[in-house]
């Protein structure tokens, strides 16, 4: 079962996206759970770990753009569409990012990558599916913690912008 926990205030011990939120005084919940490092999928395992549905979690992807970074934040139910990334930002072409240069450039570890509190911010794209709803759930920057907040809160902190960037 998660462990629960509000935190709006007083982040002694937070990750850098918690700490982020918490400056930014935006309203969030952040949920734990112990991190199981069998797991075949670190975004399937927050969402049975939490007892939310697959769609209102989101995983944090980083790409290469015509040779740029940029995140892509999609639900851990359907995967990147990258042709659907590139055309967002106005890019021809999209690869994934090397796990080194994406940790490298977000000081966070794959697995934990938040899209929130990076170490240099990145453009970024959240996929439109996250306009619907009243929250979503992303890392908060660790494995086995997620912070769940409105998806309005996570566009306006990270600059994204809102686009179909996810299949199935």
């Amino acid at each position: 079962m998660a462990k629960k926990s509000s935190k709006k205030s007083g982040n002694a011990g937070g990750t850098p996206a918690t700490v982020a939120l918490t400056e930014a005084g935006v309203p969030f919940t952040t949920h734990s759970y112990a991190h199981d490092p069998a797991a075949a999928s670190y975004g399937e395992e927050a969402a049975e770990a939490l007892g939310v549905s697959p769609e209102q979690v989101f995983k944090t992807l980083l790409a290469e753009v015509d040779g740029t970074l940029t995140v892509a934040v999609v639900p851990v139910s359907g995967s990147l569409d990258l042709k659907a990334l590139a055309a967002a930002v106005g890019g021809k072409r999209a690869t994934m990012a090397d796990a080194t240069a994406a940790e490298r450039s977000t000081g966070y570890v794959v697995g934990g990558i938040s899209p929130l509190g990076q170490r240099k911010r990145l453009r970024t794209v959240l996929d439109a599916s996250a306009e619907g709803r009243p929250t979503v759930c992303v890392s908060a920057g660790r494995r086995g913690l997620e912070v769940e907040l409105s998806p309005a809160d996570l566009a306006a902190l990270t600059g994204a912008r809102f686009a179909p960037i996810a299949r199935g």
